[in-house]
């Protein structure tokens, strides 16, 4: 959730501030549960980096996470946020069995850090609507960001449990 993603950023995501909307109901649980919370930020080094430049305001995490000092930050260049990162350990170190999965960039970063995560026996959760993506091409065909969001999700069932942020809490509120 960088700055990066919404309205005026370098990566201007459809409908990022209702996924944002979720991830702060999600936040608030965890955070009330003392439940460990992990950023993962996206960190582009170089003076040509076309967003997330280290630095850069559009880098930055969304201030309504509300990410203090004592947060969990972990940086990575590549989609996977487990690729050359400290993620696995830092799990490992919390003992998480399981992980819930949130973000940006269904179709990529959504996409191979949750299938990394059940290939590394984390059996992940993604909550759908705490995600958002963008309109993309292939050759001469436009693919709106709606038909995007629900190709990956529908695939991603494979490989997690796939559930709306709702149908996630009440599993908690009984």
């Amino acid at each position: 959730m960088q700055n990066d993603y919404f309205e005026n950023g370098k990566m201007e995501l459809e409908a990022p501030q209702e996924a944002l909307q979720q991830i702060k109901r999600v936040l608030t649980f965890f955070k009330t549960a003392e439940l460990p919370i992990i950023y993962i930020q996206h960190i582009k080094e170089g003076t040509t980096a076309d967003f997330f430049g280290r630095g850069t305001k559009g880098a930055q995490l969304h201030t309504d996470l509300e990410v203090d000092s004592s947060a969990i930050v972990i940086e990575k260049q590549f989609p996977n946020s487990f690729v050359k990162t400290k993620l696995e350990e830092t799990l490992k170190s919390l003992q998480v069995e399981q992980v819930v999965i949130t973000g940006m960039m269904t179709q990529m970063c959504v996409d191979s850090t949750t299938r990394a995560s059940r290939e590394l026996g984390y059996n992940p959760i993604l909550l759908a609507d705490a995600t958002a993506t963008k309109a993309l091409s292939f050759g001469t065909n436009k693919v709106a960001a709606k038909d995007v969001q629900y190709a990956f999700l529908a695939a991603l069932q494979s490989f997690a449990q796939v559930l709306s942020t709702t149908a996630y809490l009440n599993r908690f509120n009984k």
